[in-house]
C-alpha cells in the first residue's frame, strides 16, 4: 500500500512568535523543495538530516515569495514518524502559517487527521499503544506530578512491565504445548498444576500491583471532581476565587448571585482539582436561578468530592439539614466559612450531622484555615501515595478496564487449576490474560480501536 505525505499546522492557532508546518512522508522532502528557496541555492534532497536552513517559501504559480522561514530537515528512520519529516518554521501569524500549509497542500501533501502523527509512529512501530496514549496525556497534564507520571508511561515504563508479563505467561504456555506435541520426551519438564499455578499468581499479583495504583493515577489524569455546595451567601463563590486566586466568580452580599456551575482547573498540593462553583441549592422562583440549581442538582450527583459550605454567624437553617440529607453516603468535607464573625452556629449539631466526616474551619475573607483544607483534601485522596517517583501509576480508563479482565481470566485459570482441571483447558483462561495484557500496548487491538483513539488527538500531533 502506497504512503502518502501528510501535512498540519502543529501550533496553535492564532498570534504568536512562531508557528510551525509539519509534513511527514515519502515525499515531504521534494514537496518541499518546490517552493523552498534557500541563499545557498541548494535542493533539501542534497543537505544532511536533522538541519536547519533559512530561506524562503515561494509559490511558483504567482511567481511571489509567502514567507520567511527556517526548514528542519529530518531523514527516516530517526524521526517521530519514522517517516522523512519537514518542519517549517514561519511568523506565527494566523494567515501566514495557514498560507504555507495551503501551499504544502498543493503541491502534493495532503491534509493530517487528528493524531495522525502519533498514530503513524505507532504503525511504524516507534512506540506502542500505551505510550501513545502517554502523549496525550502529557499534554492534557496540569501538575508536575501528572507530568511525571505522563513521561514515564512514554517513557516506556508500563510497557517494560507489560511485556515482561506477557513473556511469562508466553514461556509457560509455550511449556504446556511442547509437553501436549512431545510427551514422549523425558527431559521435558513436565508442566504440573503446581508450577501453573505458581506462574499463574506471580502475574495476578502483579496485575494487582498496578490496579492498586489505578484510583491515584486516574485522579492525576482526570483530576478530583470537587463540587463547592451550600445555601445561597455561604462564600462559596469567595472560596473557588481564593483556590484559583483570581477573580473567577462574582462576589456580592446578594443571595442567588451565582445562577450557574463555575468549573476551574486547580491544583491542591500537586494533586489536580476540577472545582465546581454551583449556585446556591434552594427552593427559587426567578426562573435564570432555577436553571442554575437544577444543573447545581446534576453536577452534585456526578461529584467525586463535595466542599459542603456552612456560614458560622447563623445558626442552621432548613436548607442546610436538607443539604445534609442530600449528600448522604458521599465524600464530603463540611467546611465552616466566616470564622472571622461571632459565632452563631451549634458546632455539636454539625459534628452530629456530618456522621463522621472531616469539618474544617476557615475565613475566605482573612484566608485562614485554606491550607489546611488543601491538605485535607490531598491526604483524602493521596494520603502520601505519591512519594515514590519510580512507580508505575495506571491512570488511563481502557488500560484499567483491560487489566480488570485480565485479572478476571488469571483468576478464572488459578479456580481451574484448584479443581484440577486440565490443563490445556486452563490454558485457555491463561492464553486470554495474554491477549487482554496486548491490547494495553497494542499488540493485539483491532483497527476501529486504533482510530477511535487517535482521533482525539489534537490536529498536527
Amino acid at each position: 500500500m502506497d504512503i502518502d505525505t501528510i501535512a498540519a499546522i502543529s501550533t496553535p492557532l492564532g498570534e504568536g512568535a512562531i508557528g510551525i508546518v509539519r509534513i511527514s512522508g515519502p515525499e515531504a522532502i521534494n514537496i518541499i523543495d518546490q517552493i523552498f528557496q534557500s541563499p545557498s541555492e541548494k535542493k533539501l534532497q542534497e543537505v544532511a538530516s536533522h538541519t536547519i536552513h533559512y530561506g524562503h517559501i515561494y509559490d511558483p504559480k504567482e511567481q511571489k515569495t509567502i514567507e520567511e522561514v527556517m526548514v528542519s530537515v529530518m531523514r527516516a528512520p530517526k524521526t517521530f514518524t519514522r517517516e522523512d519529516v519537514v518542519e517549517i518554521n514561519c511568523h506565527g501569524g494566523l494567515l501566514s502559517v495557514n498560507r504555507v500549509l495551503q501551499l504544502v497542500l498543493t503541491h502534493g501533501a495532503r491534509i493530517a487527521e487528528p493524531g495522525e502523527f502519533t498514530k503513524r509512529a505507532f504503525l511504524n512501530g516507534r512506540i506502542d499503544l500505551s505510550q501513545a496514549e502517554a502523549i496525550m496525556d502529557l499534554i492534557r497534564a496540569k501538575t508536575d506530578k501528572a507530568m511525571t507520571n505522563a513521561i514515564g508511561q512514554l517513557e516506556g515504563r508500563l510497557s517494560k512491565k507489560i511485556k515482561r508479563l506477557r513473556q511469562e505467561l508466553l514461556e509457560v504456555l509455550a511449556q504446556v504445548e511442547v509437553n501436549i506435541d512431545y510427551p514422549e520426551y523425558d527431559d521435558v519438564e513436565e508442566m504440573t498444576h503446581k508450577l501453573f499455578k505458581e506462574k499463574a499468581l506471580y502475574v495476578k499479583s502483579e496485575i494487582e500491583k498496578l490496579l492498586e495504583t489505578a484510583k491515584q493515577g486516574k485522579i492525576l489524569r482526570e483530576g478530583i471532581k470537587t463540587v463547592i455546595i451550600g445555601r445561597p451567601n455561604v462564600g462559596k463563590s469567595s472560596l473557588l476565587n481564593s483556590f484559583v486566586h483570581e477573580n473567577k466568580a462574582i462576589v456580592t452580599d446578594i443571595p442567588g448571585t451565582t445562577r450557574d456551575v463555575i468549573e476551574e482547573y486547580v491544583n491542591i498540593h500537586g494533586v489536580p482539582l476540577k472545582l465546581i462553583d454551583t449556585a446556591g441549592i434552594r427552593d427559587t422562583e426567578d426562573v435564570v436561578e432555577k436553571i442554575g440549581v437544577e444543573r447545581s442538582r446534576q453536577v452534585l450527583r456526578e461529584a467525586d468530592l463535595i466542599l459542603f459550605l456552612l456560614n458560622n454567624n447563623e445558626p442552621l437553617t432548613e436548607e442546610d439539614i436538607h443539604l445534609f440529607d442530600t449528600i448522604e453516603g458521599m465524600d464530603a468535607i463540611i467546611v465552616v466559612n466566616k470564622v472571622d464573625l461571632p459565632q452563631k452556629i451549634d458546632f455539636n449539631e454539625i459534628k452530629r450531622m456530618a456522621r463522621g466526616r472531616k469539618i474544617v474551619k476557615i475565613s475566605v475573607k482573612d484566608d485562614k484555615g485554606i491550607e489546611e483544607l488543601e491538605t485535607m483534601i490531598s491526604n483524602m485522596y493521596m494520603a502520601g501515595n505519591l512519594e515514590a517517583d519510580d512507580l508505575t501509576y495506571v491512570s488511563n480508563a481502557r488500560h484499567i478496564g483491560l487489566l480488570n479482565q485480565a485479572l478476571q481470566s488469571i483468576n478464572d485459570a488459578l479456580d481451574g487449576i484448584g479443581m484440577e482441571v486440565p490443563i490445556d483447558i486452563v490454558q485457555i483462561d491463561m492464553t486470554k490474560t495474554w491477549e487482554l495484557l496486548g491490547e494495553i500496548i497494542g499488540e493485539s487491538v483491532h483497527d476501529e480501536l486504533i482510530n477511535k483513539l487517535f482521533s482525539q488527538f489534537c490536529l498536527g500531533k
